[in-house]
């Protein structure tokens, strides 16, 4: 239930991002990216946060937030769909830059998230106190 519930709020957040900044065509599909960069980013940042301050949280929290809200977020699906239109529609550079710009900012995205929270969380003070 929780799954359900936070992807069916993740996918109404994503589906908010690409009503406000519609692609048409070829253009770049910059809503997809940023959103798919966000997400990565975000699961770094909750997984480090609930390993690291809320170890005895139990999966009700991950499955809600991760698997369910980032998980509906995010969207392998609509990325690889992105891909195979750019290069229908004649745009075979734009669709190479998006296939790898996306691999790159969902990693780096991951990795920053993980970085970023743990540096938070082991710096002084009484938010760094259980780290």
């Amino acid at each position: 239930m929780a799954v359900a519930v936070g992807g069916a709020a993740g996918a109404v957040a994503r589906y908010g991002i690409e009503r406000a900044w519609p692609v048409e065509g070829t253009d770049f599909p910059w809503p997809i990216l940023l959103v798919n960069a966000v997400g990565c980013l975000l699961m770094g940042v909750l997984m480090t946060v609930l390993a690291v301050r809320f170890p005895d949280t139990g999966p009700l929290a991950g499955a809600l937030l991760g698997t369910g809200f980032l998980g509906g977020f995010t969207t392998f699906s609509h990325y690889t769909d992105n891909v195979r239109e750019l290069f229908q529609g004649g745009a075979p550079g734009t669709a190479v830059a998006y296939l790898l710009l996306t691999v790159v900012a969902a990693l780096g995205g991951v990795l920053a998230g993980v970085l970023g929270a743990r540096a938070l969380l082991s710096s002084d003070g009484p938010a760094g106190d259980h780290a």
